[in-house]
């Protein structure tokens, strides 16, 4: 009986609920509480195109930063780094053979020189000095035999001292004779008198060249001979009034008197010569003394 009354219940809940009606219109959406100006919300964007900030400040153009040298256009791009051009070659006037030789390989004629010009008060204060001390000269008119071969006032020497001749007579510049005369004066007589006193007194000095147009040592090539602008003499012998004559050869080891004698005037003649080259010093000198007065800086000498 239970049973049947709950039954009877359920079947009258379903009738009723299948009699039952949806209302024609759901219940409207309530508006929004006021949030601003706005009475309606604004729709939402598009979600494909996101919003530009309102704050992003427009891009700037770019500053000009063109000089007044600098192009309106741009160079065009290269295709690669730009190779190093090769550097011009010098442009000159081509220069003679001969200056593209060192000096020591020119020819006399190759090297162009001129003859040195010489001072007219110095020149007269020399011949004044060589007259005082006795020694027989003549002036000569100016030498020029080309290439810087020359004297500018030459004096032709025939006694180096008085009684004592040279010969043959030598053509030189002023300054040679005098350091000549001195030399003669003050260290070959002494000296010959000290060490050959049995053969007398001194009577010529023997030359075997003065002025001549040469290159040093008779070469084809190389620097001018002072031989060549009247700066030197060469010795070859002494002649005394008794006895033989002193032939200037090589006495290094020789143990006489002569050969002192020989010694000491080589060694003194740096005293008066710039250059003094005696037999000891090659074979190009195995038969004299060459003596000159080429000036060198700082008053440097060579003796040999």
């Amino acid at each position: 009986m239970r049973k049947l009354s709950i039954l009877a219940i359920l079947l009258a809940a379903t009738a009723f609920l299948a009699g039952a009606r949806l209302p024609p219109q759901g219940p409207l959406p309530q508006p929004r509480p006021d949030a601003g100006e706005a009475t309606n919300p604004a729709p939402l964007p598009d979600k494909t195109e996101p919003p530009a900030p309102a704050d992003v400040p427009a891009p700037q153009p770019k500053p000009d930063m063109k000089g007044p040298d600098t192009p309106d256009q741009p160079p065009a791009p290269s295709a690669g780094p730009a190779k190093p051009e090769p550097a011009a070659p010098m442009q000159g006037p081509p220069l003679p053979p001969e200056e593209g030789k060192p000096p020591g390989e020119q020819t006399l004629e190759e090297q162009h020189l001129t003859i040195e010009p010489e001072s007219d008060t110095e020149h007269a204060e020399c011949t004044a000095a060589l007259q005082a001390l006795g020694v027989v000269f003549k002036e000569a008119p100016r030498i020029d035999d080309g290439n810087g071969c020359g004297i500018d006032k030459p004096i032709i020497v025939s006694e180096a001292l008085p009684g004592i001749k040279l010969k043959p007579e030598a053509t030189i510049r002023c300054p040679a004779a005098l350091a000549l005369a001195r030399w003669m004066k003050e260290s070959v007589i002494p000296t010959a008198s000290t060490a050959l006193p049995e053969q007398g007194r001194i009577t010529t000095i023997n030359q075997a060249t003065a002025y001549m147009c040469r290159l040093r040592n008779g070469a084809e090539t190389g620097k001018i001979s002072e031989h060549a602008r009247g700066n030197a003499i060469d010795i070859a012998s002494f002649h005394f009034e008794k006895g033989e004559d002193v032939a200037v050869r090589s006495r290094r080891e020789d143990p006489t008197l002569t050969g002192a004698f020989q010694r000491t005037v080589s060694a003194a003649g740096c005293l008066y010569f710039t250059t003094v080259l005696d037999p000891e010093s090659d074979a190009a000198h195995e038969t004299h003394f060459h003596l000159d007065v080429i000036e060198r800086k700082g008053g440097y000498r060579y003796c040999h």
